[in-house]
């Protein structure tokens, strides 16, 4: 068996036990997720303007209104979401139930391995500041989480791109596809990390807020329960706190970073050649200019109700399957 760590189980006993956490938090959490990448993906209703695109994933007519109050009382987009519940409705109306999971066989692809690496690193990234003193142990967790997070974004953007694809666009996998290939073909392969910037812009904070908050609420609970400072309740109330707070932080750029993978392969459509890619603050001022400070917090109140069981289920499982891992090798001690 591999080297253990300081907890007492191997890295491999780690990613199997986040690899659990992960499927699990997968299965219950994708319904919100969709809505939630639905939300921030639409643009502003055009009510006021005279003509505007109306893109229903087949055709592209282009409707031309002398009256713009007259035009929006007779067009009413029926996929056009005013909030969350009316998302849920309008999925399941139009769409079907099961859509509110389309995208898990790729959000269990990229999930899985990448949640098992996540979490791994970071226990081990951890115990490696803490025990050369690079850093206070106060901070350690920031560092160590923030690192582990840098890594594993870069690795999983391209599976990242395609489940937002998959998931706003409800495409069938033929058409994502020709999508993607026609974006690398017009882009290259680089095309397949649009998004990375706010994608580490908002996982690399989010993370060392997550991890800093998680450790030091753990703490505090653990105080109120010094005999059992494993407990799967600690862990599972240290991390939905410490995942709501770090989501409302970073909500901003989880919006761009859906608008910019959403536009891969729109511009296909229209058979346009693709303007250059504006930078991330640009793009926050694009879209607070267009939607106001609402639409920097689009998405807010499923990714708020994702975010909080989400990470308290996730980390309470990898806590209980280090738990277990734990108590199997007291039992089975490791051989000479």
């Amino acid at each position: 068996m591999a080297e253990q760590d300081p907890g007492g189980i191997s890295p491999l006993q780690q990613m199997v036990a986040s690899g659990a956490g992960a499927v699990v938090t997968s299965l219950f959490m994708t319904p919100l997720d969709v809505v939630k990448v639905r939300l921030q993906s639409q643009r502003p209703s055009v009510a006021s303007g005279k003509c505007f695109l109306y893109c229903n994933g087949v055709l592209e007519p282009l409707y031309l209104c002398p009256n713009g109050t007259r035009c929006a009382t007779w067009f009413q987009d029926p996929t056009r979401f005013t909030g969350t519940v009316d998302a849920f409705v309008k999925i399941v109306r139009h769409e079907g139930t099961r859509t509110l999971w389309s995208g898990l066989p790729a959000t269990l692809v990229m999930t899985v391995p990448a949640t098992a690496v996540y979490f791994t690193a970071y226990d081990q990234l951890k115990a490696f500041l803490c025990g050369r003193a690079l850093t206070s142990d106060l901070y350690a967790p920031m560092v160590a989480g923030a690192l582990a997070r840098l890594g594993t974004v870069t690795v999983i953007s391209p599976l990242e791109l395609v489940r937002t694809k998959l998931q706003a666009q409800h495409l069938s996998y033929r058409e994502l596809g020709t999508c993607v290939r026609a974006a690398v073909a017009q882009g290259g392969w680089r095309s397949l990390w649009l998004g990375w910037g706010p994608t580490a812009l908002r996982d690399v904070p989010f993370s060392a807020l997550y991890w800093f908050n998680y450790e030091l609420v753990k703490s505090w609970l653990t105080a109120f329960r010094p005999k059992d400072p494993t407990s799967v309740g600690i862990s599972f109330v240290a991390g939905g706190i410490s995942g709501t707070v770090a989501a409302i932080l970073t909500l901003p750029f989880d919006v761009v970073k859906t608008q910019r993978q959403v536009a891969l392969g729109a511009v296909e459509a229209v058979r346009v050649t693709p303007p250059r890619a504006i930078s991330t603050w640009l793009l926050l001022q694009r879209i607070r200019a267009e939607s106001g400070t609402r639409g920097l917090f689009a998405g807010f109140l499923p990714r708020i109700v994702k975010a909080a069981p989400s990470c308290a289920i996730m980390i309470s499982t990898y806590e209980f399957g280090k738990s277990f891992f734990q108590r199997l090798n007291r039992e089975q001690p490791l051989g000479p």
